[in-house]
């Protein structure tokens, strides 16, 4: 018998891969069919969206006629005319009858679909698919129900809308003319806002015919609670002694839930680090963010596609900005669209600690003009382990110092929005290989940032904030202490950007009850 796995490469199924239970999740879509809502699915790329429409597919095929068909492939020949698009349809259907058992289809429909996507005509067009839809769905002996996978590669094409305008007006008037129970549309953008095409004149035009669709609310993220049953059966098969709870949390805490990064992180543990505890967890971690992979692929392209999607991820992150959701804003329509970040009370915030880890890494690699700092860490990285352990006093000493040497005469304005970039790149290249880092996104803002480090199952908490006197500073050290205990933690570390003509810099040592802060001021 073969061995299940995890999988992050296209369809999961059941009886060999280890899967997230989303019977919830396929309980609320199957309600909005029985309503006969007509739905769109769009969520970021590996999101799980084919993988759900193939559960719901079974899941329905006893109450409806179920034809799921994908877009995946379609090249733009296939939308240079009505008669060219009309045939593949046709195709597809074709497809579904030839290979599925048990249709309620009666056989004369499946021949006319089959003289249909042989027809080289200007007969064979929408008004022509209309039709043969309408006499499909009156005779069948189910309702019909039909979900389009990928349905991202009809673009922006006009025959796409048409095909859409077309659905639309059979819903309107579905009280009178025989037509499908649902319609589900699965991709990446959301088809309601889909724009055409570009108009001889220049203008978008965004009037998307899809606007009957009902709005999906359903989370596709995985809980926490679901990746800990998906765990009991992988521990069930396995034995590895694993802290079932532990580890769900340590899934969800790092990825939000996001479907491929969670199977990712638990194939890496499976297959290659061997070891389902938390530091054979962080480990997986770290190999991830090292790694290229199709969905970090996807969302470098779009950084380079969308250069004001770039610009806020770089606000949000870098200098803490504070953004709020504004409707209509190009940088967050493509940052929520594609998975980069989700919404907390109208606020942006990037979707997932991984996500974050990545973009963080990018960006830093790109200031060229601070780079010297992390030569310098890569230099000296040997006196900052000691017997395996991070000497986090030593890098902020060192720290403290070579930024004096470096920054010193540097404008407030070039500080103040790098100066923690330029700590991230002295740090990384010293637990690169071995620890990981993330930043503390609930302490994220422009005067503020709590970077958590994790080396060899070791954490330190280093709070990175701007000098904004001393009554304001002594809150801050205040607020670390606090912060420790969250962590289990006595000792913690504060950098302070400070930009006074007067100011003092160095590093102290601060003790607060049983804490002890090890403070630098640069």
């Amino acid at each position: 018998m073969m061995r299940r796995r995890f999988n992050t490469t296209g369809l999961c199924l059941p009886d060999i891969h280890y899967m997230v239970n989303i019977e919830e999740r396929l309980e609320e879509i199957k309600a909005m069919v029985d309503e006969g809502e007509y739905l769109t699915i769009n969520r970021a790329r590996q999101f799980g969206k084919t993988t759900t429409l193939w559960r719901l597919k079974e899941k329905l095929r006893e109450q409806y006629e179920v034809f799921l068909i994908s877009f995946e492939g379609m090249t733009k020949e296939v939308f240079r005319s009505e008669t060219a698009f009309c045939r593949r349809f046709y195709s597809l259907l074709a497809n579904v009858f030839k290979y599925e058992k048990g249709s309620a289809i009666p056989s004369d429909v499946i021949e006319e679909c089959n003289r249909l996507k042989s027809l080289d005509s200007e007969d064979n067009n929408l008004f022509c698919l209309s039709e043969f839809i309408a006499e499909m769905c009156a005779k069948a002996g189910k309702p019909i129900v039909l979900m389009i996978d990928e349905v991202d590669q009809a673009g922006n094409y006009d025959i796409f809308m048409g095909f859409l305008g077309m659905l639309r007006d059979k819903f309107l008037k579905r009280t009178i003319y025989p037509t499908f129970q649902a319609v589900i549309l699965a991709g990446v953008q959301d088809v309601k806002n889909i724009k055409s095409r570009i108009r001889p004149d220049g203008e978008h035009q965004y009037n998307s015919p899809w606007n009957i669709a009902a709005d999906f609310d359903v989370d596709m993220s995985l809980s926490s609670q679901g990746i800990a049953g998906m765990l009991m059966e992988y521990e069930q098969e396995q034995h590895t002694g694993m802290d079932i709870q532990r580890m769900a949390a340590l899934l969800y805490e790092y990825t939000s839930g996001y479907p491929f990064l969670v199977s990712r992180i638990c194939k890496l543990m499976d297959e290659r680090v061997a070891a389902w505890t938390k530091e054979g967890f962080l480990e997986a971690v770290r190999m991830l963010l090292s790694e290229e992979n199709t969905l970090f692929e996807s969302l470098d392209n779009k950084l380079i596609d969308f250069p004001e999607l770039k610009r806020m991820l770089k606000d949000l992150l870098l200098r803490g900005r504070v953004i709020e959701y504004v409707p209509g804003d190009m940088g967050m329509r493509m940052a929520l669209m594609y998975g980069f970040v989700i919404l907390e009370n109208g606020i942006a915030a990037v979707s997932n600690r991984i996500f974050e880890t990545r973009l963080y890494n990018g960006f830093l690699a790109e200031q060229a003009r601070c780079m010297d700092i992390s030569q310098i860490a890569a230099d000296e990285k040997n006196q900052f382990l000691t017997d395996g352990r991070l000497d986090m006093d030593q890098v902020i000493h060192k720290f403290a110092a070579h930024y004096t040497e470096l920054f010193g005469e540097e404008n407030e304005k070039f500080l103040e929005d790098n100066g923690r970039c330029i700590f991230l790149l002295y740090l990384k290249p010293i637990i690169n290989g071995t620890g990981n880092y993330y930043i503390e996104a609930r302490t994220r803002t422009n005067r503020r940032t709590d970077v958590i480090i994790d080396y060899k199952g070791q954490q330190q908490v280093v709070e990175l904030k701007i000098w904004r006197g001393t009554e304001y500073n002594q809150r801050g050290e205040e607020q670390l202490a606090d912060y420790l205990d969250a962590y289990h933690l006595r000792r913690g570390y504060m950098v302070s950007f400070n930009f006074n003509k007067k100011k003092q810099t160095g590093v102290k040592r601060i003790v607060l009850g049983d804490k002890v802060l090890i403070e630098a001021v640069v």
